[in-house]
Formats: C-alpha cells, structure tokens, sequence
C-alpha cells in the first residue's frame, strides 16, 4: 500500500456550485469558459442545470427580450459589445437562426449529463453553435452533429433529449431554480448565494478564495 504524499496537490472537491444555463443566452455563452475555469481553480463541483428561460422570466417578472423597452434593448447591444471585446470572443450580436426553441439543446445536454458524459465540450460547442458559427440548433441533426464533434454518440443523445426522462429532468430544473431564487442565466449558486450573470464570476472567485460564508438577504 502507497502511503499518502502529504505535498501532493488535492484536486478532491471542495465546494459545489449550481450552474443555471441556456444555449439560447448569448451571457450564458460568454460566461462558460469563464466559470468553468475559475470552478477548475477552486477544485469546486459543478452540477450543470440547463434550465427554459421563458417560464422562468414569467414566474419571476422578467420579460423575453421582445417586450422590454427599446432602451434595455438598446442597452443589452451596447452590453454584449463590451463584454465582446473584454472576454476576447467573436459573438454574432443576432445570430442568423435566433431567437429559436432551445429545449431539444439544453435536453441534450440533460441526456449526456444522465448518461454520465462530460458536458463542458459539449456546452462549449452548442453554444458556439449558436452564438459564433450560426449554425441552425432548431435542427435535431445540426445538435446531433456538434455532439458528435466533441466526441459523443450524437444521434442516441438526440434520441435520448426527446424522452420523458429529459423532459422531466428539464421541468425539474426549473423547479429547483425557482427554489434557489434563480431568475435569469447564467446563475452559478454557492451555499445558497445566487451569483446572477457572468460579469459576477468575478465575485464567485472572490467568494471561493476567502471561503467566507455565504450572504443572506436581510429585512
């Protein structure tokens, strides 16, 4: 038996992060490299929830981008450029084949996760899918195809997003967003504290690095 190295580096996890996401965020996009880096850094586990943002907008008092004002949506341009520029990514601002349902996506991701396959290439490139190539996600071969790309069996996890077992796990999530006070993605969630959007990845690291405890709301 090999005794233990008292100086080997532990890569055991420490924390556990929620990861509240959609493929059809171009913030969820702009983020994942992101988190998943800061979460590698910090050894943290994440459990990944790809989660329908319209009911969850509804039951939160959101609004789809096509109702809010013209100045937010204005503003979210002028955002997205910025951040564009800052995290040194190309990003289409409205992609040919966007706005589309995004469920059979995230339900893929879902049916990999239940397969116990890695998602974070899969993420990675269903997002770019969208968001940097223009590729038609609303298709169940194009999403096929970008799994297949990183690796995985394609057409059975296409096949597999489309059962109840995706489905239901799709619902579930929100459910459990609901529960956390999510209401908008991307949102990472440590010991209960929501950190909303990924220009807050900058205070989850804070928040891994102190290990203070997590913040409450108060009356």
């Amino acid at each position: 038996m090999t005794a233990p190295n008292p100086t080997a580096p532990d890569h055991t996890p420490h924390r556990q992060i929620d990861y509240f996401f959609s493929c059809v965020s171009p913030w969820s996009f702009l983020g994942h490299a992101p988190f998943m880096a800061v979460a590698r850094r910090h050894h943290a586990a994440v459990t990944f929830h790809p989660v329908e943002l319209g009911p969850m907008f509804a039951q939160t008092g959101g609004l789809p981008l096509a109702k809010r004002a013209p100045e937010r949506q204005r503003y979210r341009l002028v955002e997205l450029q910025r951040w564009r520029a800052k995290r040194g990514v190309e990003l289409h601002l409205a992609p040919a084949f966007w706005p589309f349902d995004g469920a059979l996506a995230d339900q893929t991701i879902i049916a990999a996760l239940q397969a116990g396959l890695p998602v974070d290439d899969l993420i990675a490139r269903i997002c770019s899918g969208v968001w940097q190539r223009q590729e038609n996600l609303a298709l169940p071969e194009v999403i096929a195809a970008l799994a297949d790309a990183v690796g995985l069996p394609g057409d059975s996890l296409v096949a597999a997003a489309q059962g109840e077992a995706a489905k239901a796990a799709y619902l579930d999530n929100r459910a459990k967003a609901m529960a956390a006070d999510v209401f908008g993605a991307p949102s990472y969630v440590l010991d209960g504290e929501v950190f909303w959007g990924q220009d807050r990845i900058e205070l989850l690291d804070e928040a891994l690095a102190s290990k203070r405890p997590p913040f409450r709301p108060t009356a």
